[in-house]
């Protein structure tokens, strides 16, 4: 018989992440919205347009006309996602060996993208006049994939100014900007108890495998709430049959639910199952002209380097206005599945070993913290572990020959190692332990790029 929730933290912490999430590994994140329309900056247009002295506001001005006269709202027609083909989206995720997909439900900006009764300014009647997240909802789970979505809503509150003469100064705009109030004020209980409400229609309508919340729910007057949505999303589920995943990034006690890191990773491995959540490129998770894609090589690294400490990577992409996902984001989706076609038995259904590997490069921890990080090297290996076998991932190819130091005579495995291959080639390869580590021979051909992993048996 399932649990039952209480909404208090000594309740909610007899949770633990399913089986099911802590063998997928890869997610992918979807940021589509009418801020894909400006294009420029990041996905916080709407806010920043709004805020003289920022680049947003003076762009819009020159581009768009003054924000009187030219709101957020007005970018709505203009946003229609004619090319949206939720199919095509799910078989570029499949492609790229992801397991799980989570579209923004309702991002900062207060339009969501399904059709919510809550306002009439969502995408099923205004822009695509498609319920683009119930579509989407479809295809993945049609091709048995899990799906989840993510709520920024909490944050709508402190998003929008008042008080400048622009149109979010409008009565008739109140449901997609909300009702003017201070810009420092705390969220009040209407609003609280609309975000609320809100939060239960995305669980009662979506049964989402993944629930994932930004930041905005950080705040005092969001406290007594957060258990409350915790024990009602957990119990709904029990109700419903299928294992949930909340994720948070802050103020939950460990275990009660996944905690989520904003591009950035750990040091260490952690003692509760986590997640890093960022995106295929630096600047944003919306769709910008100007975007500065990562490599495919710090792609895989991520996937390697977060899996050996307990975690998953949700991956995000931002498709265009059309509704197409940029050719920079599916050149790197599908490599990367090209490289987990080669090495996913590495990284599926794995779990940490004793130590989450070795090398001299270490990582800057905390949110906002990825572009500190320096590239690892050929002395940077990752592990990983499922029944008797581990996995030793390479994050660069050594000359000759790969030196495990944490495998030697004195380790756990001393003694113990049958056989050494390499994924992607699988001949057995001449090896030897002794007081510097385990010795392999590597053949002179790479058999794929970007990370490569001894299979130790």
């Amino acid at each position: 018989m399932a649990h039952t929730y209480e909404p208090n933290w000594e309740s909610l912490k007899q949770y633990s992440a399913p089986p099911w999430f802590r063998d997928a590994k890869l997610g992918i994140f979807v940021h589509w919205g009418v801020y894909s329309v400006p294009a420029f900056g990041n996905e916080w247009y709407p806010r920043n347009m709004y805020r003289e002295g920022t680049p947003e506001f003076a762009h819009h001005r020159a581009t768009w006309g003054p924000q009187a006269r030219f709101g957020y709202k007005d970018f709505i027609p203009l946003f229609r996602g004619e090319r949206y083909d939720p199919a095509a989206w799910v078989a570029l995720c499949q492609e790229a060996g992801a397991r799980y997909i989570v579209p923004v439900a309702e991002h900062h900006d207060g339009f969501p993208m399904f059709a919510s009764a809550h306002t009439p300014w969502n995408a099923a009647k205004m822009g695509p006049k498609r319920d683009i997240v119930t579509e989407l909802g479809q295809a993945v789970r049609g091709a048995g994939l899990k799906f989840g979505v993510s709520s920024h809503r909490a944050f709508n509150w402190r998003y929008y100014r008042f008080g400048q003469g622009y149109d979010t100064d409008n009565p008739e705009n109140v449901h997609l900007y909300g009702r003017p109030h201070a810009e420092d004020a705390p969220a009040d209980d209407a609003f609280l108890a609309d975000w609320f409400s809100r939060v239960q229609e995305l669980v009662d309508r979506f049964d989402p495998d993944v629930l994932w919340f930004d930041f905005g729910w950080h705040q005092p007057e969001y406290d007594p709430f957060r258990p409350r949505v915790a024990a009602y999303y957990y119990n709904r589920a029990a109700e419903r049959g299928y294992e949930p995943v909340l994720q948070y990034k802050d103020k939950f006690p460990d275990g009660a639910a996944v905690w989520d890191m904003e591009r950035g990773k750990l040091d260490r491995i952690h003692p509760y199952y986590w997640q890093t959540d960022t995106s295929v490129s630096y600047k944003s998770w919306g769709y910008v002209h100007d975007d500065e894609f990562k490599s495919v090589t710090t792609l895989v690294h991520d996937l390697v380097d977060i899996v050996s400490k307990n975690g998953n990577l949700l991956l995000n992409v931002g498709p265009a206005p059309d509704g197409t996902i940029p050719e920079a984001a599916q050149e790197r989706l599908r490599r990367l599945g090209q490289w987990l076609r080669v090495n996913g038995e590495a990284i599926y259904d794995t779990r940490h070993w004793e130590t989450f590997g070795e090398g001299e490069t270490t990582n800057v921890v905390g949110h906002l913290t990825e572009r500190q990080n320096a590239p690892y090297t050929a002395q940077d290996i990752r592990f990983t572990t499922r029944g008797e076998t581990l996995y030793a991932t390479l994050l660069g190819w050594p000359q000759g020959e790969a030196l495990v130091r944490s495998l030697g005579a004195d380790s756990s495995l001393s003694g113990r190692i049958r056989q050494v291959t390499l994924l992607g080639d699988g001949r057995a390869l001449a090896f030897k332990q002794d007081a510097a580590g385990l010795h392999v021979t590597l053949p002179e051909r790479q058999p794929c790029e970007h990370a490569w992993v001894l299979k130790v048996e």
